[in-house]
C-alpha cells in the first residue's frame, strides 16, 4: 500500500516565503534543480519532436542540457537583453539550431496555437511577486494561447501557495486538467547544506472543451501514481504536507535531538485518512549504546495508543532509553484500518522509515521492528455514533497488555484521550476476579454478547482516589455505620464510577448532572450504566444545576464531585471547565455540602501558573484541601473539607477510617460473589496537605 505523510506544519504564510526569497541569492535557481533531477518528469510530458516554448530562460543550462539529448524545436525567450546576447553567443557554435530571443512573456509575438509545450523554470515564481499577481497572470494567459490543444503548460516551481493558488485556479477556470509532481531528494544524499524544500512541477494540458469538473492530481516522484483531489485547497493542502515532511526529513537526516518527539502521520494514498503516526525519539547524549542499534522501530499494539509509555513524552524517553537505540521510531496504528499481521506492517513501513534514520546510517542497513509480544494487539470497534455537543464517538474493545479486555468512549476529536474505560469480563463471572490474581495470559478474543462491564473494577486510578476519599467522611465507622451518603456528581462518562458508589457504598444516594443526552445513551448500552432510584441522572448543563440547587435551597449532600472534561484545548486546563472554578461557583458548592462535606475535583491542568491560581481559590473557600497526585498522569485528585483539619488527624496511611471503609466495601450485600477491587489505604496514602 502507498502512504502519503502529513504533518501540522504550514507553509502558506507570506512571511515566511518573502524571508526565503530574500536569501536564496544567486544560488536560487539551482534549488529548482538540473537537468539530471528533472529529465524523469520533462521526458514524461515534453516529446523530442515537440515544438517548445522556454519562458524565461535566464542564463540556465537546461535548454541546453535538453538540446544535447535530442530536442531540437526549442524556442527560449528572456526579457533580459544581456541574457540573450550572453546565451545566444555561448551556444553559436555548439548549438546553432538553438535560438534565443528577448520578449516579453506577457505579449509575445508567437501565433495562436503554435507550440506543443512551454516550459518555465522558475519564472512563474519570481514574476508572481510583481504588481500582486497580475504580471504572472498576464504571463500564463499568454502561455494559455500560443499553446496548441493538447499542449501542456511545465512549470518548475518552488510551490509558494500563492503561485500554486493563483496558476491552478487559473487554468481550472480555463478547463485545464492539473498535476503536481513533488520531487524529493534521494534517500541517504541529505547534507547539512543541501536544500530542504522539494522542487514540484505544474503540469498543466489544455483540452478543446472545458472540463466539466476539475481534474486535480498530485503524483510523488516523477512516475508516482497520481491522487486525485476534488478542490483547489486540497491540492494545496497535500502540497504544504510534503513541504513540511521535506523540512522534517532534512532535520532528521542531518541532526539528533533527543529534547523532542517529532511526529508525522502516514495516509492510506487511496482514501487520504490516516494509517500510522510515526514519533521519533533520540536517545540522549552519552548513552551508551551499541554500535548496531542505531535505529529501531517499536509498533504499539492497537488499544494501547495512550498508555503513558506510548502517549507522553516522558514514557517516550523511558521506552527509548529501554529499547537502547540510537533512534526508535513509535509507530501507532489508528482506527478504521485494516491490517493484516506484523509481517504486512513490516513490509508497508519499511520503504518509508528509512526518511527517518540517524544521520550517517547507511541506507542498506537493516531496520528491526520491535513489539509487545510479537503481535498487533486486538481492537473491536462495537458502536459508533454522532453527538451534536462532542462530534462523533466510537466504542470499541480492546485487549489491554495485561491481557484483558477493556471497553472505552472514544471522541475521535481527540483520539489520544479515552474518554471512559471499563474492564470486560465473561458474563457468567462478572466481577469475581481478583486483581491481585489476574493472570498475564492474553484474553481470548470474545464477542460483545458475551462479556459484561466489571462494575467492581475501576480503570482510572483519579476514580480510585475518588472513592477512597469518602473514607474521609468517615463512612464505615460505628458512629457512621448505617448513615446514608449522598453524592453530587457531575460528569457521567461511561457511568463506572457513580455506578461502584452505587453498587459497593452502603445506602449511597448518587444524583449525576450530564449534559450530553447522547453520553447517557451510550453508558446505559455500552457500559452496563443502570439507574434506579438511588442512582439517578439530571440532563443539563452542571453549572445551572448547582446554581438551581443552592438557590432552592434544603438539599444538600454529603460529597460533591466534578468529573467534567474541558472541550476548549486552547486552556492548558483539560478538566475541568474554567468555569467550574470560579470562586462564586465553589462558594455555591460549598453551600450545597452537609457540615462534614467534601469537594472532590479531578483536576487536570498542564500549566503550573494556572494550577496555582486554581488552588488558590479553592483554598479561599475550603478551609482544608487535600491533593493527590496519580502516577504516569496528568490528573491529580482534590479533597476539598468543609471542616478544618490537621493533617496528623487525616494523613496516615494506616488510618482507622481507610481500614474501616475498605471492610465496609468488601461486605457481603446483594451478591456474595462480587466484591470491588479497590485499595482505599493504597489510594491515600500519598496524600498531600496543600
Amino acid at each position: 500500500m502507498s502512504l502519503l505523510p502529513r504533518t501540522a506544519e504550514e507553509f502558506s504564510s507570506a512571511e515566511y516565503w518573502e524571508r526565503f526569497f530574500k536569501k536564496r541569492g544567486e544560488r536560487a535557481f539551482e534549488w529548482y534543480g538540473d537537468y539530471n533531477k528533472l529529465c524523469g518528469v520533462l521526458h514524461k510530458y515534453i516529446k523530442v519532436q515537440d515544438k517548445v516554448l522556454v519562458v524565461g530562460c535566464g542564463n540556465s543550462e537546461l535548454s541546453e542540457q535538453l538540446y544535447d539529448v535530442g530536442y531540437k524545436h526549442l524556442t527560449n525567450i528572456d526579457i533580459s537583453e544581456t541574457v540573450v546576447a550572453h546565451m545566444s553567443q555561448r551556444n553559436a557554435e555548439r548549438r546553432p539550431d538553438l535560438t534565443f530571443h528577448q520578449v516579453d512573456a506577457t505579449q509575445t509575438p508567437y501565433e495562436d496555437a503554435s507550440f506543443q509545450a512551454a516550459l518555465d523554470k522558475g519564472t512563474l515564481d519570481a514574476m508572481a511577486s510583481e504588481e500582486e499577481g497580475a504580471l504572472a497572470r498576464r504571463m500564463i494567459t499568454e502561455v494559455g494561447r500560443v499553446l496548441k490543444v493538447g499542449g501542456r503548460y511545465v512549470c518548475v516551481t518552488l510551490a509558494q501557495e500563492v503561485v500554486v493558488k493563483l496558476a491552478v485556479e487559473h487554468f481550472v477556470h480555463m478547463g485545464w486538467a492539473v498535476r503536481l509532481h513533488c520531487l524529493q531528494e534521494e534517500r541517504g544524499k541529505e547534507e547539512e547544506d543541501t536544500f530542504a524544500l522539494p522542487v514540484f512541477v505544474l503540469i498543466c494540458t489544455k483540452f478543446r472543451q472545458p472540463m466539466p469538473t476539475p481534474i486535480l492530481e498530485m503524483c510523488v516522484g516523477d512516475d508516482g501514481a497520481p491522487v486525485r483531489h476534488t478542490q483547489v485547497c486540497e491540492l494545496l493542502s497535500a502540497v504544504r504536507e510534503y513541504q513540511a515532511y521535506s523540512v522534517l526529513r532534512k532535520r532528521l537526516r542531518t541532526s539528533t535531538d533527543p529534547g523532542s518527539s517529532l511526529s508525522l502521520t502516514l495516509c492510506n494514498a487511496k482514501t487520504g485518512l490516516p494509517r500510522y503516526t510515526l514519533t521519533v525519539q533520540d536517545c540522549p547524549p552519552g548513552a551508551k549504546v551499541p554500535r548496531s542499534n542505531q535505529f529501531a522501530i517499536f509498533i504499539v499494539p492497537r488499544g494501547s495508543e495512550t498508555a503513558w509509555l506510548y502517549s507522553s513524552t516522558e514514557g517516550r524517553r523511558q521506552l527509548a532509553a529501554s529499547a537502547n537505540f540510537r533512534r526508535l521510531v513509535i509507530a501507532s496504528m489508528h482506527r478504521n484500518q485494516e491490517y493484516t499481521d506484523m509481517q504486512a506492517v513490516q513490509s508497508e513501513l519499511s520503504p518509508v522509515v528509512m526518511d527517518l534514520a540517524p544521520p550517517g546510517m547507511p541506507t542498506n542497513q537493516q531496520v528491526p521492528f520491535l513489539s509487545v509480544g510479537g503481535d498487533l494487539g486486538w481492537r473491536e470497534e462495537v458502536s459508533r455514533g454522532v453527538s451534536q455537543l462532542s462530534g462523533e464517538y466510537c466504542v470499541e474493545n480492546v485487549r489491554g497488555e495485561d491481557g484483558e479486555l477493556y471497553r472505552r468512549l472514544v471522541f475521535l476529536s481527540n483520539i489520544s484521550l479515552v474518554q471512559s474505560e471499563s474492564r470486560l469480563v465473561p458474563s457468567s463471572t462478572a466481577s469475581s476476579h481478583k486483581k491481585k490474581n489476574k493472570k498475564k495470559t492474553k484474553a481470548a478474543v470474545t464477542p460483545s454478547a458475551c462479556v459484561s462491564v466489571d462494575s467492581g473494577f475501576l480503570c482510572c486510578a483519579h476514580h480510585e482516589v475518588m472513592v477512597a476519599g469518602l473514607s474521609m467522611l468517615g463512612v464505615g465507622t460505628p458512629q457512621n455505620k448505617d448513615a446514608p451518603v449522598s453524592v453530587l456528581l457531575v460528569g457521567l462518562g461511561g457511568g463506572g464510577l457513580p455506578q461502584f458508589l452505587r453498587d459497593f457504598v452502603p445506602d449511597a444516594a448518587v444524583e449525576i448532572v450530564e449534559l450530553d443526552p447522547v453520553v447517557l445513551e451510550v453508558a446505559k448500552e455500552w457500559f452496563g450504566f443502570r439507574p434506579d432510584d438511588r442512582l439517578t441522572v439530571t440532563l443539563g448543563d452542571g453549572l445551572e444545576r448547582i446554581c438551581f440547587l443552592e438557590k432552592e435551597g434544603g438539599h444538600l449532600f454529603d460529597v460533591v464531585m466534578f468529573d467534567v472534561d474541558n472541550k476548549d484545548s486552547s486552556v492548558g486546563m483539560s478538566c475541568p471547565p474554567a468555569a467550574f472554578v470560579e470562586t462564586a461557583v465553589l462558594q455555591k458548592v460549598f453551600n450545597l455540602l452537609t457540615p462534614r462535606g467534601l469537594f472532590i475535583l479531578n483536576l487536570v491542568c498542564r500549566d503550573p501558573v494556572l494550577r496555582t491560581d486554581v488552588l488558590e481559590r479553592v483554598k479561599s473557600v475550603f478551609p482544608t484541601v487535600l491533593s493527590r497526585k496519580i502516577a504516569e498522569e496528568i490528573n491529580e485528585v482534590l479533597l476539598c473539607s468543609r471542616e478544618e483539619k490537621n493533617a496528623a488527624h487525616i494523613l496516615p496511611s494506616s488510618s482507622q477510617a481507610a481500614k474501616n471503609f475498605q471492610s465496609m466495601l468488601s461486605c457481603d450485600r446483594t451478591e456474595p460473589k462480587r466484591r470491588p477491587l479497590i485499595d482505599i489505604a493504597e489510594m491515600i496514602k500519598d496524600l498531600k496537605l496543600e
